[in-house]
């Protein structure tokens, strides 16, 4: 288990594959599988049988696929582009994430 540069909520680009270019809110993290859930990006149909004892509804769903966490850049606030995170101590001696392109403090 792999643990991420990135949390959940945090503002991301895709950089590779069919959904390059868009951006979205990380929704989960996998550090299993070493993937991430992205809010409205690598849409996939799913068809599903209904369950009327739950009240669910069958048919063709649209849902989020994993995306491999190589594939996904954080967006800085400061600067808007998608960059790489490291990290520095402050003076109070904890660990804060900041932005490799400008040196901003990401939280």
């Amino acid at each position: 288990m792999k643990k991420f540069k990135l949390k959940k909520e945090d503002k991301v680009m895709i950089i590779a594959g069919k959904d390059k270019g868009k951006i979205g809110k990380i929704l989960k993290l996998l550090p299993k599988k070493d993937k991430v859930l992205v809010e409205k990006v690598n849409l996939v149909k799913r068809h599903t049988k209904g369950n009327p004892y739950q009240g669910q509804a069958g048919g063709i769903v649209e849902k989020e696929a994993p995306l491999a966490v190589s594939n996904v850049a954080l967006l800085c606030a400061s600067c808007a582009k998608p960059t790489r995170v490291g990290y520095k101590e402050t003076e109070d001696g904890k660990k804060k994430r900041f932005c490799k392109k400008c040196s901003e403090m990401i939280d």
